[in-house]
């Protein structure tokens, strides 16, 4: 055999197998390049949900020796919440921070903390939803599509309208009052008479603005990222229902994760939880002072216990509907 061709071949062989191993470490190289998730929230990146995010983000970086980079998307530039949790079902959104609100349509249990004064106080809520109860509920969501990987907080709701400074539930008549997304909610505001208007969020303060709707009701932290003492004159610390917020995951992704991974993702959730929590406490110190700077009259203390009695027909079909032992454990809670 000529000498000349055999040297040409094993050339060609060697220049394969020098390819080969290029290639495979041109894909080491990109398998270990970041991997970019979408998170999706409905507020601005200043607000209590922009803290929680920023927070999970950085935790999650640290955790996996930043394989995985968060990409943020506020102030509803996916969609609003119910859209947002329709895309982490389908897989278009890998995360999503959101309130409780519209969540109730996918995983039913969650209703149940929606019910009006059910909790005491912060240490009350925040106890049942890091205890068993609250786990129960997010062991539920992977059979209704979705990952949950921890609760986060919006804070006690509050009333603003622009008709009358509330202080009692016939102060309520007649007010056309937006709600989210959620019959409890509503409910709960048919029973005291008023006309609840179910809303996205992104239309409320647009509808505000141009008397489309009399008011709303949401926390502190919402009613101040969101500016609505722009578009409200009046503000009643009614505290008529606490609000949790989700970190919420796409099951399409939470798959491709190692057991390992997993568990940062959660542990990374839960920082971000307490940063939102946090940031929830600092809102609710100065943000009242906020408000009433901005031009807003606050009803400081309106009559809690009429509220509650006023809500009598509607407790009683909240326990036709959901448990009524788990109620009762809610509220006997202690820490």
């Amino acid at each position: 055999m000529n000498l000349s061709l055999i040297r040409t071949a094993a050339t060609a062989v060697l220049g394969t197998g020098l390819l080969a191993v290029a290639l495979l470490g041109g894909g080491a190289a990109i398998a270990a390049d970041p991997i970019t998730l979408k998170l999706g929230y409905s507020l601005p990146p200043t607000s209590h949900y922009g803290v929680g995010a920023d927070a999970f983000a950085k935790a999650l970086a640290e955790k996996t020796d930043g394989k995985y980079v968060v990409e943020m998307f506020p102030s509803n530039a996916l969609g609003g919440e119910r859209e947002m949790i329709e895309g982490a079902q389908f897989g278009t959104i890998d995360l999503v921070v959101t309130s409780t609100g519209p969540v109730g349509n996918f995983v039913p249990d969650t209703l149940t903390f929606d019910i009006p004064f059910l909790f005491r106080d912060y240490a009350h809520a925040r106890g049942v939803l890091d205890g068993e109860i609250g786990q129960a509920v997010l062991d539920k969501f992977p059979e209704r599509g979705l990952i949950a990987l921890a609760w986060g907080e919006n804070g006690f709701r509050h009333l603003t309208n622009n008709k009358v400074a509330v202080t009692e539930p016939e102060d309520v008549k007649g007010l056309k009052i937006r709600t989210m997304q959620n019959d409890v909610h509503m409910r709960a505001f048919t029973t005291l008479g008023a006309l609840p208007t179910p809303m996205a969020f992104p239309e409320v303060f647009t509808a505000m603005q141009q008397g489309t709707i009399d008011g709303q009701e949401n926390p502190i932290p919402v009613i101040v990222s969101g500016n609505f003492a722009q578009v409200q004159k009046y503000l009643s610390l009614t505290g008529h229902v606490y609000s949790p917020a989700l970190f919420i995951m796409a099951p399409s992704r939470w798959d491709e994760l190692s057991d390992a991974e997993k568990t940062a993702f959660k542990e990374a959730a839960k920082i971000g939880a307490d940063a939102m929590r946090k940031q929830v406490e600092t809102f609710e110190a100065d943000g009242i002072a906020k408000l009433e700077a901005a031009g807003m009259t606050v009803v400081e203390h309106p009559d809690s216990a009429r509220f509650a009695e006023a809500l009598a027909p509607a407790y009683a079909e909240y326990e036709k509907r959901f448990d009524p032992e788990l109620i009762k454990r809610i509220r006997a809670w202690q820490p």
